[in-house]
């Protein structure tokens, strides 16, 4: 028979060692988020001085959602093609809660008001968020969200991941 002491230490370390191996699987979901999030960035940012060209989705030619679909579609995550849609995707969040690989909105059509415009954020830091997206007069280019331009044409944050 068991003495009650040996009993405890048994039951003990079994709760601790499975305690530790469901927070390695939090820990290493976490590092596959951000290592897949990493990835679509870089790919995003193989586009970086492509000129802009409507519906584009090469290095001939890329739109603001173009870019955001290819860099996810890298990653087998599929998103709609237009940024109206993919707005529609994911959860919504705050500027103050925004991660690398989140998607930023905008509406820069002040005639139609409705989201037009799509980045995808590669920094944050210290309140600085800035995006990857591409522009009709600047092709595919990296912004700040404190510019003027882009800080008064935004409407949301999305987590897609």
């Amino acid at each position: 028979m068991l003495k009650k002491p040996f009993l405890y230490v048994f039951l003990f370390s079994i709760l601790l060692l499975s305690a530790c191996s469901s927070s390695k699987k939090v820990i290493q979901q976490n590092s596959t988020l951000k290592s897949k999030s990493a990835k679509i960035i870089a790919k995003a940012l193989e586009y970086k001085g492509v000129r802009y060209k409507f519906g584009g989705t090469t290095k001939k030619g890329m739109d603001c959602s173009g870019i955001v679909y290819v860099a996810y579609a890298s990653e087998k995550v599929n998103l709609p093609r237009v940024s109206r849609e993919m707005a529609k995707v994911g959860k919504q969040t705050t500027l103050r809660n925004v991660v690398k690989g989140d998607l930023l909105f905008f509406k820069t059509n002040r005639k139609y008001r409705k989201i037009n415009h799509v980045g995808l954020v590669v920094s944050h830091k210290k309140g600085s968020i800035r995006f990857v997206h591409a522009t009709s007069s600047r092709g595919v280019i990296v912004s700040s969200l404190s510019e003027k331009y882009w800080k008064n044409a935004f409407v949301k944050a999305v987590k897609v991941l």
